[in-house]
C-alpha cells in the first residue's frame, strides 16, 4: 500500500485536532489532561517535537516527544481509530526515533495504560521492552507500563 499521509511538524492550528484526538485515544475515561492550551504550550516547547500525520490536510496522527540530557520521553502518540493498521504509527514513531538518534540520546520512554494491549504490542514490536509498572499512574487509578527502548550503548 502507498502511502497516502505526510508526516510534518505541527502547526498552531493543530493544538486543537491534537487535544481532540488525544482526549478520545488515550485519554479516554480520564479527566481532560492534554487540553489545548497544554498543547500548544508543548509546541513551543524549544526541547519538544510536535508531529503530525495527514492525509489530504486532515490529522489523523499526532505524536509529542521531549527531549532531556541523555532520554527523550515520548508523551503522546495516537492515530485515528479509522486509519490504523496503515503505518502511521509506525511512521511517527521512526521519525521520533530517527530524531532522538541524530541527537545522540541513549533511550526514549514511554508510558502505556496496563491494560491497553493493542499500544503494548506496538511498541514491542518496534523494540521497546516492558521496564516497570507504575500503579495509579493516570489519577492514582489506571495503572501504567512504562516502555523504553535504547538507541544506542550507554
Amino acid at each position: 500500500m502507498i502511502a497516502s499521509y505526510d508526516i510534518a511538524f505541527a502547526r498552531s492550528s493543530d493544538a486543537v485536532g491534537i487535544a481532540q484526538l488525544s482526549r478520545d485515544a488515550i485519554e479516554q475515561g480520564l479527566p481532560w489532561s492534554w487540553t489545548p492550551p497544554r498543547v500548544l504550550r508543548s509546541m513551543r516547547d524549544a526541547d519538544t517535537n510536535a508531529i503530525v500525520a495527514r492525509e489530504r490536510d486532515a490529522l489523523v496522527g499526532f505524536a509529542i516527544m521531549k527531549y532531556r540530557d541523555d532520554e527523550a520521553h515520548l508523551f503522546l502518540m495516537a492515530v485515528q481509530f479509522s486509519r490504523r493498521r496503515r503505518g502511521i504509527g509506525r511512521a511517527l514513531l521512526d521519525w521520533l526515533e530517527l530524531t532522538a538518534r541524530n541527537a545522540g540520546l541513549a533511550s526514549i520512554r514511554a508510558e502505556v495504560r496496563e491494560t491497553n494491549g493493542p499500544a503494548r504490542s506496538f511498541y514491542a514490536r518496534h523494540g521497546y521492552t516492558e521496564a516497570q509498572l507504575l500503579r495509579g499512574y493516570y489519577e492514582r487509578h489506571d495503572d501504567a507500563v512504562l516502555l523504553k527502548k535504547t538507541l544506542r550503548g550507554l
